[in-house]
């Protein structure tokens, strides 16, 4: 089983909660346990799982990772955002969460978030269930 999610982001980096977008899919395909992959189709965003309450999380990741691979370096990257590819590695492409009677098997704290590197952008996000 697919889905595939469009979001879109605001910012040159930009990470989106997109736990509830997941969970929705989950309810709309009827999925009732298995395995959840989310995987995210651009090689310059990422998907990862960590602390969806308090945003100053993100706010300390997006400027850690700035100052790990600054975006004004001397990359040799024609396009001008090797910065964004580097990042979208770090990060990953995917996560994959368990499903137990319809609801992600998340940590209380714990949300998926699409991490952009190279916004804004429309980013596509695949869903696939196992």
């Amino acid at each position: 089983m697919l889905k595939q999610l469009t979001v879109t982001t605001t910012n040159r980096t930009d990470f989106l909660n997109i736990t509830s977008k997941v969970q929705r899919a989950i309810e709309e395909l009827s999925v009732k346990n298995g395995l959840c992959t989310v995987c995210v189709q651009h090689t310059t965003a990422g998907i990862f799982i960590n602390e969806s309450s308090d945003p100053a999380v993100r706010s300390d990741l997006a400027d850690f990772l700035e100052k790990l691979v600054p975006w004004g370096a001397n990359w040799q990257h024609l396009e001008g955002n090797a910065a964004a590819h580097i990042k979208a590695i770090l990060c990953g492409n995917s996560q994959s969460i368990p499903v137990v009677a319809g609801r992600l098997q998340l940590g209380i704290w714990q949300g998926i978030f699409l991490a952009e590197f190279d916004g804004p952008r429309s980013r596509k996000i695949l869903l696939s269930f196992t």
